[in-house]
């Protein structure tokens, strides 16, 4: 039986989890001296643990990740939001390489994209994967994940901030700040890689 040629990990259901996450913007009502002056970014401060965190969570069974990302991230920062599309790096194919026409499911030829990495202008994918290894199931001894994927999400203007809408376990308090305010409080280096990549496709979307 032939193996891949590629380093591959198998995660069966059960001992892999998704989840999702963003890095949510605002515009500023005044311009600052900051890398990304018209626009702050909202970060969690874990009152129970006293760390600056950026807003993820689990999927919901039968929910999309994109979903899951603006559910989470409106639940435990309390502000509505939406997803922005911008100009951005993306291996993914266009959307008429799946061999249907969105309007009558007519077969189309099958679009011949490369898997290389291009920039695409107007969408909304994910910036970033983040794969955590949880060690081996104790019952199974089969290899554990978990896989966060990152989108870019933005409040529309006005949007007030929401009560009660965390779970009963979290206790966050939403604290919007300015990019290198963000990069200097955030408590884990993978949230501040985060921010970054999504700052720097911001500012090459505007």
């Amino acid at each position: 039986m032939a193996a891949s040629r590629y380093p591959t990990t198998q995660y069966l259901a059960g001992n892999f989890v998704l989840s999702a996450g963003s890095v949510l913007f605002r515009r500023r009502t005044a311009l600052t001296n900051s890398v990304l002056p018209d626009y702050q970014i909202c970060i969690l401060h874990h009152l129970d643990h006293n760390e600056f965190l950026l807003p993820k969570g689990r999927k919901d069974q039968g929910e999309r990740l994109e979903d899951a990302a603006m559910r989470e991230t409106y639940e435990e920062t309390g502000y509505r939001c939406s997803l922005w599309r911008v100009r951005m790096p993306t291996r993914a194919p266009a959307p008429l390489a799946t061999g249907h026409s969105s309007d009558d499911r007519e077969e189309l030829p099958r679009l011949q994209e490369p898997n290389e990495r291009r920039v695409v202008d107007d969408i909304a994918e994910p910036i970033s994967v983040t794969i955590r290894d949880l060690g081996v199931d104790a019952s199974s001894s089969e290899p554990k994940s978990k896989l966060i994927f990152w989108y870019i999400t933005i409040c529309p203007p006005g949007t007030e901030k929401e009560q009660n809408t965390q779970m009963e376990n979290e206790n966050f308090d939403s604290v919007w700040v300015d990019v290198e305010e963000a990069e200097r409080r955030l408590t884990f280096q993978n949230d501040i890689d985060i921010v970054r990549c999504a700052v720097d496709i911001v500012r090459e979307s505007l």
